[in-house]
């Protein structure tokens, strides 16, 4: 695990005065339009909210006393409830703000950019105390009201990429290295790669773009590719994997960007009387402890999602509490390789 030396520079909350010196609205008017109430002009109003926005202000729900106050509050913004992926981290989290006074509170984004912003704007008008949110690949309005929500923001799960303020992840393009450096070590030669779509998953295609590299170093490419939409599963890899062998037939290694599309695939090569990893090698990622049962050990990659989750939960909790920014606030972990029962040694 090493820390990056960079300190960001304090930030302060954005207030109605910043807002009205950029839309030349009085303060009275401008909170008028952001509270929707009294009667306010279209043209004034569309001046104040496209104002609002670039600025990334977020108006405060919390009233009267509590006006200059933050509440103990958490948001926690994640792409999927269905991704196994994201249960470990949010169990590291709850371990350290358990016994801390401050409570997460989740928030869903379905990988969608648009749905983020909509779940941001909702976080940040009730002030919380800090925000822990997957990716670095934002939105210009996410962006701005990250930036300008004064407040400690945690990215996680990438390492790959400048963080707006903290940051907690693996390098997904060193992991693809990894991979395909181990493939490549083991001796194959024609390689398929499965997975999710990447315009809007920019950890798989971070992956995928390490592991094209490495490949390449090593005289290679990938012999077929193939890529899907929606909740990754068994049944997903295993229909993958049937159309993938019989498009390209002279595959000797398979690589998937989840674990369970991967083990799909396995299920699919047993049925067919291919041995694993002899004839035909195969490789996931993630690590989930939930395939242990497999009749074989898939190869994949862990990527440290409990401690992920752990060290930017301390980061909240120590910010929260008063410590100011510092170089631990930006933490690279390492992705262990596991080659399982399906990579030849």
């Amino acid at each position: 695990m090493t820390q990056d030396t960079h300190v960001p520079p304090p930030r302060r909350p954005l207030t109605l005065r910043d807002v009205s010196e950029a839309s030349g609205v009085s303060e009275m008017t401008v909170s008028r339009v952001l509270r929707n109430r009294g009667d306010v002009s279209s043209a004034t109003r569309e001046k104040v909210l496209a104002a609002a926005k670039r600025l990334g202000y977020v108006p405060n729900k919390i009233a009267g006393a509590l006006a200059s106050q933050r509440v103990n509050l958490v948001a926690v913004i994640i792409p999927s409830l269905s991704n196994l992926v994201f249960p470990e981290v949010m169990d590291g989290i709850v371990s350290v703000l358990e016994d801390t006074g401050l409570q997460p509170v989740l928030g869903v984004t379905h990988y969608r950019p648009d749905r983020e912003e909509q779940v941001l704007y909702e976080m940040l008008s009730w002030r919380p105390s800090g925000v822990i949110i997957a990716g670095l690949e934002h939105t210009g309005p996410s962006r701005a009201m990250l930036q300008s929500a004064g407040i400690p923001v945690v990215e996680i799960m990438d390492a790959d990429g400048e963080p707006i303020d903290a940051m907690v992840g693996i390098s997904h393009r060193r992991a693809g290295r990894m991979m395909a450096q181990a493939i490549a070590d083991a001796g194959y030669r024609r390689i398929g790669f499965m997975g999710t779509k990447m315009p809007l998953d920019h950890r798989a295609r971070k992956r995928f773009e390490g592991f094209t590299e490495a490949l390449a170093k090593a005289g290679m490419e990938v012999a077929g590719r193939s890529f899907y939409e929606g909740g990754s599963g068994l049944s997903k890899g295993r229909e993958m994997t049937a159309d993938m062998l019989n498009k390209v037939p002279d595959l000797d290694f398979l690589y998937y960007s989840s674990d369970m599309i991967a083990a799909g695939g396995l299920l699919e090569l047993a049925e067919r009387g291919i041995e694993t990893p002899g004839e035909i090698g195969l490789a996931g990622f993630n690590g989930l402890p939930l395939l242990n049962g497999l009749p074989r050990r898939i190869a994949t990659m862990d990527a440290c999602r409990r401690e992920i989750g752990e060290a930017a939960a301390q980061i909240i909790a120590r910010r929260a509490g008063g410590a100011p920014a510092s170089a631990e606030d930006r933490v690279v972990m390492t992705p262990k390789l596991d080659p399982g029962e399906t990579l030849l040694r």
